[in-house]
């Protein structure tokens, strides 16, 4: 029989992950990260877990290693690289086909060094705008910038927040994970690309000369310099045996001492929020991996032979996890509760709950960013709009990656 104590940790775990799902509560204006909150409080007032089981379940170091990326993605979006980035393209003068080439491109490579979301925040409504005065649809633009942005941050062991958290739990080398992961994840840039331009081949060939006169914003040049160096600084830190958490704590207080940009300025460009959803998840779940049903359900799994090491369990879970919970909730849960060892089955995990997240609108945050910006730039993209390119470029993807998984031995059919 249940205890009291592990029949509320039950009950909230239940009420946080549905919330993860739904994105809010019936009748609430609460969104995922209060969800969070509000269950590892309920657990803390409720004598569940203590202050110091609470501090011991949090990942520290990932959540200083997020906040440190931040601050670096903070510098590029303060100098206007972002914005420089996405009126460039439009103002190409060149045709559809090329210009979705050049967004696919160029946000799948940033978002590999840089945060994914603040990529797409600042480029989905300048890119809106400069298509628009082409006479250019940009919702299928709109969707492959998201697309591009979640494929290529899956090559990196910094490139998303599942990624962060599944590299630092496993210790995983940076270069390695890039030479494992950069593959599959440049075939999905390449997947996004071909699926869009085939599924809007009609409106592209029955789109108008290019327009003139589009503006292109200089970015800040000794802000955009000063960001490179520390990118270049990180990327050279990440070779050597210091710790990754130190070398990019290093670098956030080297961008933090400027002459131009107040740290208030720099701070209020932190996703808090996310950071704030990372600990209290990691509560909520530590409190529920600790009960007797969590543990029936790994012997399960493992009486079925469906260990982290199998692509029959993987797959599946991170399409279906990726588009209910999302990708960080379910990576946390994944690590707590499965606890995958080898680094066969933590690339696959990162690769499948990224690629997995492009499947619908809901399936990553990125994804709801970029919609939401482009309707503040007059562009509504809908979910039936999404799914349409979602669809196709997920399965494809997810095809590929997996093949590439079961290839190169990191995971067992």
């Amino acid at each position: 029989m249940q205890s009291a104590a592990e029949t509320l940790v039950l009950a909230v775990f239940a009420v946080v992950y549905l919330g993860m799902a739904l994105g809010r509560l019936p009748g609430l204006a609460i969104d995922r990260t209060g969800i969070a909150l509000v269950g590892a409080i309920v657990l803390h007032l409720a004598g569940v877990v203590d202050g110091e089981r609470a501090l011991a379940a949090i990942d520290v170091p990932t959540l200083v290693l997020l906040f440190g990326l931040m601050i670096l993605s903070s510098q590029y979006a303060a100098c206007g690289f972002y914005d420089w980035c996405a009126a460039r393209i439009a103002a190409t003068p060149a045709g559809p086909a090329t210009l979705l080439a050049l967004t696919v491109a160029v946000a799948g490579v940033v978002s590999a060094v840089l945060a994914n979301d603040v990529v797409v925040f600042a480029m989905t409504p300048v890119l809106c705008a400069g298509l628009l005065r082409r006479g250019l649809d940009p919702r299928p633009f709109v969707v492959a910038l998201a697309a591009a942005a979640n494929a290529g941050s899956a090559a990196t062991a910094i490139g998303n927040p599942q990624n962060i958290l599944i590299a630092q739990y496993g210790g995983l080398d940076f270069w390695r994970f890039l030479l494992f992961c950069g593959p599959p994840a440049l075939a999905a840039l390449v997947v996004v690309w071909a699926v869009v331009l085939l599924l809007a081949r009609r409106a592209f060939a029955a789109a108008p000369p290019a327009a003139a006169g589009i503006e292109v914003p200089r970015p800040d040049r000794s802000g955009l310099v000063k960001a490179l160096i520390a990118t270049a600084v990180l990327l050279a830190l990440f070779a050597t045996p210091l710790p990754r958490t130190e070398g990019v704590l290093a670098v956030a207080g080297a961008l933090l001492v400027s002459r131009r940009l107040a740290t208030r300025t720099m701070l209020g460009l932190v996703d808090w929020h996310l950071l704030v959803l990372f600990a209290a998840l990691f509560v909520v779940t530590d409190a529920f991996a600790a009960t007797s049903t969590a543990r029936a359900v790994v012997a399960r799994l493992a009486g079925l032979d469906l260990g982290t090491d199998r692509l029959l369990l993987q797959l599946p879970v991170a399409l279906a996890g990726s588009n209910t919970i999302g990708n960080v909730p379910l990576v946390v849960l994944v690590l707590q509760l499965l606890h995958p060892v080898g680094e066969g089955p933590l690339y696959a995990l990162a690769l499948l709950t990224t690629l997995a997240g492009n499947l619908l609108l809901t399936g990553s945050l990125a994804n709801i960013i970029a919609v939401e910006q482009a309707a503040r730039a007059g562009v509504r993209v809908g979910f039936a709009d999404h799914a349409r390119f979602g669809v196709p470029i997920t399965l494809l993807s997810l095809l590929l990656a997996a093949l590439w998984l079961l290839v190169t031995g990191a995971l067992r059919p």
